[in-house]
């Protein structure tokens, strides 16, 4: 034990000998540069690790299964992933660690930027166990949320502050985007339009470093080969604008669908308390869908790869019962549809049940089918369009509907497809599914939860500075208090002691039961006749307004506004804490403001 102070000890000093050095001799500036290369060397390699995990576990478990007929592993397999995932964040991480994406915009608005360095792994080990066993969801929220806390707990130790944490923590999820799909663009659009970070030159160059370091690596250890298998080669054909229009349509509708289901399928599974009955239902209920449609297993990218071929019925129902009717179009179509509908169930039975991955791969994969789905009917109307292209524009379209983040969708197809020349129509329909979707689901899939809670940093600048105040920071408690039943002498004693000119009047258990302002006893309190006759409840006003202390400060700014007050009593379960000001809300506004617009 005192050998292990001893080494603390000896390593606090170097690290502290070490931030010296550095302030003396390299400016912020050139330190963040090293920094976000850092960030995305680390990230890069994070990437390919679990890149592999997941796809040498996939493989070992499936590679033997008969193509022809279903197979009763595919619901075994499931369930014993996420009962090693539930034991895994029970025993040794300890605390929920699914929706990484949400956990990190989470982390910036309310946690100080700060990450817990377990994420640097434990997200990692989790996601493989789910989606290595075949959970239905994706490892893009899990590198990000991995990602974050690297660049989070690099920043920590060198002792950065908010800002610098804030960026670092863009630098990790962008270098893990880029390292995942080797997309680089795409993991900078990613920060910028889901994380919402501001886009300054400040901040963009350091973006820019880890995604193209994170990039390098993932070249130099998976090499230049595309996600999907086959580089596009056809051209757009404008002939076709009008469906691409179609699909951003279907696409927008479907990401409103996508969002709604996912959240309601959670919401039921967690009104099950006891976790291993929610993990029994869930994991069971899961395994029964994969049995039906082994697309549904794992991330399904290689099922995307397929659709891009057209006809591709006959792999499509490979591992199922339905293989004899692969050559029937209606079966197929049927099956397609069954597709696009229920695969954000898998992916919500899975998360919900106890497993740990993403929403980021569903769904693309919602939204390839999608596109080929429509494909198949504009087919069967006699309207001929390539599957290829129609996969990829629904896959942009869809994801641009969940995260609204049509810029990453269109910027994430192009690279990963090698389909440049098809960021017209990438472009048309990601921008038709956003609009779409817009209106029936403003925020983002990651987003929704924290913003009905207030709990959401935005590009609105004012939201964003109220976001990170936080209301017990405000709370004046120096307030003198007094009883109802105290005479007008009591009270009278109070204020010559007292600097301020408020006084709330409680009970016993401290709840609030109105106020008396100087204001209001100022003509009669030199008046010693009355001070035995007259009482605090005489002259004590009962406020139309009060703060609960887990209000969030737009909140209590709109309560400010409805009321007119410039003071208002804050409670905690109907308890009196204190009094908060506008003056003192003004005061603190200014100062992150200044800290937040800082650029410098």
């Amino acid at each position: 034990m005192r050998q292990n102070r001893v080494s603390g000890s000896r390593e606090r000093r170097m690290r502290g000998s070490f931030l010296i050095w550095r302030s003396r001799h390299i400016k912020e500036r050139q330190f963040i540069v090293i920094l976000s290369v850092l960030v995305g060397l680390v990230t890069g390699l994070t990437a390919v690790l679990l890149k592999n995990m997941v796809h040498y576990t996939h493989r070992f478990f499936t590679e033997q299964l008969q193509v022809d007929s279903g197979h009763l592993l595919f619901f075994v397999y499931p369930f014993i992933g996420i009962l090693f995932t539930w034991l895994f964040v029970k025993y040794f991480v300890k605390e929920e660690i699914s929706h990484g994406v949400t956990k990190v915009l989470f982390a910036i608005s309310r946690r100080g930027s700060m990450i817990r360095s377990h994420n640097n792994y434990s997200s990692m080990v989790a996601s493989t166990l789910t989606i290595g066993f075949g959970g239905s969801v994706g490892t893009e929220a899990t590198i990000v949320l991995t990602g974050a806390s690297i660049g989070s707990n690099l920043a920590r130790f060198f002792r950065m502050n908010y800002k610098v944490m804030t960026l670092m923590i863009g630098c990790g999820a962008a270098g893990a985007i880029s390292g995942i799909f080797k997309a680089p663009i795409a993991g900078i659009m990613f920060t910028l339009e889901v994380l919402l970070l501001d886009l300054t030159m400040a901040s963009l160059v350091p973006l820019m470093l880890s995604a193209i370091t994170s990039y390098v690596i993932a070249f130099f250890f998976m090499g230049d080969a595309f996600l999907f298998s086959d580089p596009l080669i056809t051209r757009f054909d404008m002939g076709n604008f009008p469906w691409y229009v179609l699909l951003g349509l279907f696409s927008g509708l479907l990401s409103v669908y996508f969002i709604r289901m996912n959240i309601r399928v959670e919401k039921f599974l967690k009104r099950i308390t006891h976790p291993l009955k929610r993990m029994a239902l869930g994991g069971i209920l899961l395994g029964l869908l994969i049995f039906l449609f082994p697309p549904f297993y794992g991330e399904g990218y290689t099922v995307l790869d397929v659709l891009m071929d057209g006809d591709a019925g006959h792999r499509l129902l490979s591992n199922t019962y339905f293989f004899d009717y692969r050559g029937h179009v209606w079966v197929v179509l049927f099956y397609v549809v069954a597709l696009v509908f229920v695969k954000v169930i898998a992916t919500a039975l899975t998360n919900g049940s106890g497993g740990v991955g993403g929403v980021f791969a569903p769904s693309l994969f919602t939204g390839g089918v999608a596109g080929y789905l429509l494909y198949l009917l504009l087919g069967l109307a006699g309207v001929e369009v390539p599957a290829s292209h129609f996969v990829l524009a629904g896959m942009a379209g869809v994801m641009a509907g969940v995260m609204n983040a049509p810029l990453t969708a269109m910027f994430l197809i192009a690279e990963v497809s090698g389909g440049y020349s098809l960021l017209l129509p990438l472009m048309l329909t990601s921008v038709t599914s956003y609009l779409t979707g817009q209106g029936m689901e403003p925020y983002s899939i990651y987003a929704r939860r924290l913003a009905l809670r207030g709990d959401l940093l935005t590009h609105n600048k004012d939201k964003a500075v109220l976001t990170l105040m936080k209301l017990n920071k405000v709370v004046e408690t120096d307030f003198r208090l007094v009883d109802a039943d105290d005479t007008l002498g009591d009270l009278v004693k109070v204020v010559s002691k007292s600097s301020r000119n408020l006084f709330p009047v409680v009970d016993k258990e401290k709840h609030l039961l109105g106020v008396v302002l100087l204001d209001d006893i100022r003509k009669i309190m030199f008046n010693q006749e009355m001070y035995a006759v007259s009482y605090v409840r005489d002259f004590m006003t009962i406020p139309d307004t009060v703060i609960d202390i887990n209000d969030s400060m737009e909140q209590v700014m709109r309560k400010f506004e409805e009321s007119g007050a410039w003071n208002l009593p804050v409670l905690q379960d109907h308890a009196y804490v204190g009094f908060v000001s506008k003056a003192k809300i003004f005061n603190t506004y200014r100062r992150v403001l200044i800290h937040f617009s800082d650029d410098e």
